[in-house]
C-alpha cells in the first residue's frame, strides 16, 4: 500500500455548493456519488487505502476534503476556509486526523487558508494568495512548517479558485500550469497546458498520475512523457469548480 487517502462522501446538498468564477449549472447528485465511488476505486487500484471522514450533510462543499486540512509529515494543519460557510466542515476532519495519530494545529483568525491553495513539492510549499487564502494565513502556515524544514513560497493568483486549480506537479518535479492564472516564473520547470483541467493532477506513486477525463490531450501528453494516466470522470464536481486534487488528502506511508 502507498498509504491512506482521506475522502468524504458527497452531501445530499452538493448542488448548493459555492460557485465563484464559473456559471452555475445543475448538478446530478446521484451521478456525483457514483463518480466519487469510482474516484475512490481509482485510488484503491493505485495502492491507497480509502479512509472515510465523517459525513457533513449540512455542508454542501464538504466532499472537497482537501480544503479542510494540510498534512505535512506528522502534522495536520486544520484550515480556516476563506468561505465562512465552509468552516463547519472542519469538525469531522479534525476527528479523523486525530484518530490516525497526527499532531494538529489550526489556522487562527484573522488568517484564512484552504488546502486547495497549498501545493507541496519536496521541501517547498507553494501557497496561493487569492480569494480564499490571505496573508495572515500564509504567515501562520509558514511558522508552523518551518520547524519541519519546509520553505513556503506565496503565489499571487488570477481569476481562479485555488492554486491547485491552476498548477500541480508531476512525479519528476515539473509543473503543469496555466500561465494566464499564475506567474510561471515562480516555478522551476514548467510544462504549460491548454486544458484547464489538465493542470490538475495527483501523483499516485511510481509513474501513475490521476487526471480528469475532461483533459484528454493532457492525458496523452502524460502518456508520451512516460507516465501512466489514471483517468476519472468528475464532471459533476467540475460544475462546482472541483478537480481531482480536492476530493482527497493523501497520507503516504499510513
Amino acid at each position: 500500500m502507498n498509504g491512506t487517502a482521506l475522502v468524504r462522501a458527497p452531501s445530499s446538498r452538493l448542488a448548493e455548493g459555492i460557485v465563484t468564477y464559473i456559471q452555475r449549472t445543475p448538478v446530478d447528485v446521484a451521478l456525483a456519488r457514483a463518480q466519487h465511488a469510482a474516484y475512490a476505486d481509482a485510488l484503491a487500484g493505485s495502492g491507497w487505502k480509502a479512509e472515510q471522514a465523517p459525513a457533513a450533510e449540512d455542508c454542501p462543499d464538504s466532499v472537497f476534503i482537501e480544503d479542510a486540512v494540510v498534512v505535512c509529515g506528522d502534522l495536520a494543519v486544520l484550515a480556516r476556509p476563506g468561505a465562512s460557510a465552509r468552516r463547519a466542515e472542519l469538525t469531522g476532519v479534525a476527528d479523523i486526523v486525530g484518530s490516525i495519530g497526527l499532531r494538529t494545529a489550526r489556522i487562527e483568525e484573522p488568517g484564512t487558508l484552504e488546502g486547495g491553495d497549498v501545493l507541496q513539492v519536496g521541501r517547498t510549499v507553494y501557497v496561493g494568495r487569492g480569494g480564499r487564502t490571505n496573508g495572515p494565513g500564509i504567515r501562520q502556515l509558514r511558522a508552523l512548517l518551518a520547524p519541519l524544514g519546509r520553505t513556503v513560497i506565496a503565489v499571487p493568483l488570477g481569476k481562479v479558485l485555488h492554486l491547485k486549480s491552476a498548477v500541480t506537479a508531476l512525479p519528476d518535479g515539473t509543473f503543469l500550469l496555466l500561465p494566464e492564472l499564475v506567474p510561471a516564473g515562480l516555478f522551476p520547470a514548467v510544462r504549460p497546458v491548454e486544458e484547464e483541467s489538465g493542470c490538475h493532477v495527483v501523483p499516485l506513486g511510481g509513474d501513475r498520475v490521476l487526471i480528469a477525463a475532461s483533459a484528454p490531450r493532457t492525458a496523452e501528453l502524460l502518456d508520451a512523457l512516460g507516465f501512466t494516466p489514471v483517468v476519472v470522470d468528475i464532471s459533476e464536481f467540475e460544475k462546482l469548480e472541483g478537480c481531482v486534487t480536492c476530493l482527497s488528502v493523501l497520507l503516504p506511508g499510513r
